[in-house]
């Protein structure tokens, strides 16, 4: 049976619980926002096994630790975009966006390109 993990925020008025699924959902859609990111792929799968456009837990996997959060994050990229600038955009608007709506803090924000999607010639 899976474990429900949620992080603990104790404030002056009382305990904040956070999900893992809600930090996850957060996660993916920060990712997804950026221009060039194409799909998220199940993670640690080929291109072969990309899911829908969109955003999904399923491309996310972290390790929550207290109000620490270290994620991996399993994308598809655009052809023609920079992948290490990509990659840099994704981890400053995962960094972000879980500070802003959680309070939580990120640690290793690992991105993994599982491919690069080419447009389709237009005739």
């Amino acid at each position: 049976m899976s474990e429900h993990k949620e992080s603990v925020i104790r404030e002056e008025q009382g305990t904040i619980r956070i999900s893992e699924d809600v930090v996850t959902a957060i996660i993916a859609q920060a990712a997804s926002e950026v221009d060039g990111v194409c799909l998220m792929t199940a993670s640690g799968s080929g291109v072969g096994d990309l899911i829908g456009k969109k955003p999904s837990s399923k491309g996310v996997k972290i390790l929550m630790d207290g109000t620490r959060v270290q994620a991996d994050i399993y994308i598809l990229v655009s052809y023609g975009k920079s992948i290490p600038n990509l990659a840099q955009k994704v981890q400053e608007r995962v960094v972000s966006s879980l500070q802003s709506m959680t309070g939580l803090q990120a640690g290793d924000v690992n991105i993994h390109i599982g491919g690069v999607k080419f447009d389709k010639e237009k005739k």
